[in-house]
């Protein structure tokens, strides 16, 4: 049942994106390539073969964006940097780019001049490709040092104003999507270790990185360093069958508890280890595919989060399945489960989306308990639709978000520590392997006007009202809300057909005339040559 109230005092409302996928200006002022430019510039990888070279052209409208904000009325906005802008091969002792620095100085000098907190991640998934080519990216043992160097340019230059720093955003599909099937860059697909290996890496950079701040700069900056974790809830189909809760529980341990269990518990989940370890065994493998930490290691890694970002989007059910010996594994056949859907959850957008709010509030206590309590700021929450035609009036898209912040309301009287929440994402932007065909944003981009105009959505009413109200206070009052937004989408439509007329017009224009006037030119010609031969 919805439940009516209001969030605590000083509770952060905002809205996020990522460098890759709204930047653009992939080779411009001095960026070196990340492994999203070589992934996307081959054939057959991304839907309709996309790329992010130009994006939401966000590198030259940051301004334009700000406003946005300022009109949205959030306190604080997630962002990323990309590393190959400030560090076109990675490698800090081989070169600076001072545009680069500057563009991200900028950016944060101008949010705060706003009354905007910066939340700024570290890693939304643009590798830079040198790193990869030379060393095969988060396979090796190497990325701590040089990513270490990177996170502390990043504390020097930007620490003094940005006081939230997010080492990784959503580590598992890095990894998983990475490393094992390769649907995302650099698109490897090593089979049973790939995933593993990366994510061990990285959980061990995020420490180092934890680490370098408290002993360098935290007492001078006072800021704190989290990680942010992206993950389903699960949930058992059947809650009376110990079978089926034991899959729910790997489900969440192998998805959740595979980055959050080492930093707040000091390992890998023990059910991870079993499964992955017995599984190993099963292959003749002398060593479980699932590395190890040493007993050092565990205490370093241990407690390196002083909050804990958490992306969330949806929920599976969890069964039971058994997979037959196989001579190659995988991250999935691990995991002895298989995932479900109810048929009646609606699914607005992409297939693997469905609008499931309890599941929200399930996975925040199950944070709870399972990690004492720790600091959340949600870090990603929303839905994409995935339609041809525009679609401003986004009744869908208000509904997941009334429900979802609604949960986050419930848990707090639950007494999960969740501080703030942020809507993703502020624009329709690259959704990675799916290129521009999905689009989570509050505002609508004409991709096809060299422009790329915004246009809001009736979300950005709906979610203005949250925000100004810091919850839900009555029915009638939330009621209201609705009907307003609504009305609000009808005008903007009207902008946005009358804005396309016209970009289809200049199109015409630009195409059209020239290449008529080109044709008149050649049967010009050719009249003239036949008139010439006849005399």
């Amino acid at each position: 049942s919805f439940y009516y109230g209001t969030f605590p005092a000083g509770f952060l409302w905002g809205v996020g994106s990522s460098a890759y996928q709204t930047e653009g200006a992939w080779d411009k002022d001095g960026k070196g390539p990340s492994i999203w430019d070589a992934f996307t510039h081959k054939k057959g990888k991304v839907f309709g073969n996309e790329t992010g070279d130009s994006a939401c052209d966000g590198y030259y409208k940051v301004k334009d964006d700000i406003e946005l904000l300022k009109e949205l009325k959030v306190n604080h906005y997630v962002f990323s940097i990309s590393w190959p802008r400030i560090m076109p091969t990675g490698i800090k002792t081989e070169q600076l780019n001072e545009k680069g620095i500057q563009f991200y100085n900028d950016t944060i000098n101008s949010l705060l001049e706003n009354n905007v907190i910066p939340i700024v991640s570290l890693y939304h998934w643009d590798l830079p490709q040198v790193l990869q080519e030379k060393y095969g990216g988060w396979q090796n043992i190497s990325m701590i040092n040089y990513f270490n160097d990177y996170a502390n340019l990043c504390f020097e230059k930007f620490g003094d104003r940005v006081k939230h720093w997010i080492t990784f955003s959503n580590p598992w599909a890095v990894a998983e999507k990475g490393y094992e099937t390769g649907e995302h860059a650099p698109g490897l697909k090593l089979g049973g270790g790939g995933a593993y290996k990366a994510a061990h890496h990285i959980i061990k950079t995020h420490a180092k990185v934890w680490h370098s701040y408290n002993n360098k700069w935290r007492s001078k900056q006072q800021g704190m360093v989290g990680i942010s974790l992206t993950s389903s809830w699960g949930e058992p189909v059947d809650s009376h069958s110990q079978t089926d809760r034991d899959a729910a529980e790997r489900y969440i341990q192998f998805h959740l508890g595979w980055f959050a269990n080492p930093i707040y518990r000091g390992d890998y989940p023990e059910i991870m280890k079993n499964y992955v370890g017995r599984k190993s065994a099963q292959q003749g493998l002398g060593t479980s595919r699932l590395p190890t930490f040493s007993v050092q290691e565990k205490t370093y890694i241990k407690g390196t989060s002083d909050f804990l970002g958490i992306g969330h989007f949806t929920t599976r059910y969890a069964i039971q399945k058994s997979f037959p010996f196989l001579q190659v594994s995988s991250y999935h056949t691990d995991r002895d489960l298989a995932e479900l859907v109810d048929p009646k959850w609606p699914a607005p957008g992409p297939k693997w989306l469905y609008s499931v709010p309890w599941g929200f509030r399930r996975l925040l206590n199950f944070i709870k308990t399972q990690y004492g309590n720790p600091l959340i700021y949600v870090t990603e929450n929303g839905v994409s639709e995935k339609v041809q035609c525009t679609q401003l009036c986004d009744e869908w898209r208000i509904e997941y978000l009334k429900g979802y912040i609604n949960e986050i309301l419930k848990a707090l009287n639950d007494g999960v520590n969740v501080k703030g929440y942020t809507a993703w994402s502020l624009l329709d932007k690259f959704e990675w392997n799916k290129g521009f065909s999905e689009r989570f944003g509050f505002y609508h981009i004409d991709f096809k006007n060299k422009n790329k105009p915004r246009y809001p959505k009736a979300s950005v009413d709906y979610y203005k009202k949250i925000i100004s109200a810091n919850g839900f206070p009555n029915p009638r009052e939330v009621e209201n809300w609705y009907q307003k937004a609504m009305d609000a989408c009808s005008t903007t439509h009207q902008l946005l057909a009358t804005d396309s007329l016209i970009t289809h017009m200049e199109m015409v224009t630009e195409i059209v005339l020239p290449t008529v006037f080109t044709l008149c030119i050649l049967i010009s010609i050719v009249l003239l040559i036949f008139y010439l031969r006849n005399h």
